[in-house]
């Protein structure tokens, strides 16, 4: 089960659909170079080809010469995989100032499995967010819970993006009036899969089922929507949550980091 998952995940998601909304899109050998809005750079790739680790280094130069070459870029993202063969490519990042962030479980599962009927405590709601009101302060909480400051900035590209994209759900949580956790489903266009993100809950709300129940509501509306999977890359903290209700861990994924140095 966990290579047929890992199989479909790298023939499916490691495509043009990773990048799919970005602003532009170029190639250079086996790697794609994207930029996304906010000066946000990003290099992905199905496989390198092969290479040995004199051409990973070659690829890692190629690609921040690149992004040196493009006005407003404030960050470049690698995004690794745990399951590549990269021979050198962590040692080659480095050495030109890339830094590696936390390691980040590649979960997958079956919808189907998933979209059981998940009891919430009383007086909870799930429901989707669909005003600028509930995007905000969907946006506040997952500022909090992540110690975000720049959470309004965030919030604005959500809402960019939901304007542009009625694909994307945003669901949320609410008891009282106040958002009490929160995640997204983003159905990627031609493939089986929808994506699990931005999950996040209140600590004094953690416990109770309310994640598990909100993952059950995005996975019934991915098979209303035709999906077979869902995937997600997690954190420590939510990858247990996750496995509870169904989804499996078929490899890893590290970002690194480079910023450009300014004068």
């Amino acid at each position: 089960m966990r290579l047929n998952l890992l199989a479909a995940y790298d023939a499916q998601l490691r495509t043009d659909a990773e990048t799919a909304h970005a602003l532009s899109v170029s190639s250079m050998g086996p790697i794609r170079l994207a930029v996304f809005p906010g000066g946000r750079g990003f290099v992905s790739y199905a496989n390198l080809d092969g290479a040995d680790a004199a051409r990973v280094a070659e690829l890692v130069d190629a690609a921040i010469a690149h992004f040196l070459g493009i006005p407003g870029i404030a960050s470049v993202e690698w995004k690794t995989r745990g399951h590549d063969r990269a021979p050198g490519l962590h040692d080659a990042l480095i050495a030109r100032g890339f830094v590696p962030e936390d390691t980040e479980s590649i979960m997958i599962g079956e919808a189907a499995l998933l979209a059981e009927e998940v009891a919430v405590p009383d007086g909870v709601e799930l429901r989707r967010a669909r005003t600028e009101a509930e995007v905000l302060a969907m946006e506040e909480m997952q500022g909090t819970v992540f110690e975000d400051p720049h959470w309004r900035a965030r919030a604005e590209m959500t809402l960019q993006r939901v304007r542009s994209d009625d694909s994307v759900e945003l669901w949320i949580a609410v008891s009282d009036g106040a958002v009490i956790s929160a995640g997204r489903l983003e159905p990627v266009a031609g493939t089986d899969f929808a994506g699990l993100w931005g999950g996040a809950t209140l600590p004094s709300w953690r416990g109770r089922g309310i994640y598990r129940a909100l993952t059950a509501q995005r996975a019934r509306s991915a098979l209303a929507r035709g999906k077979r999977y869902l995937q997600s890359d997690s954190t420590e903290f939510s990858r247990p949550i996750l496995e509870r209700a169904g989804l499996m861990k078929v490899s890893t994924t590290t970002p690194y980091v480079w910023t450009p140095a300014t004068e």
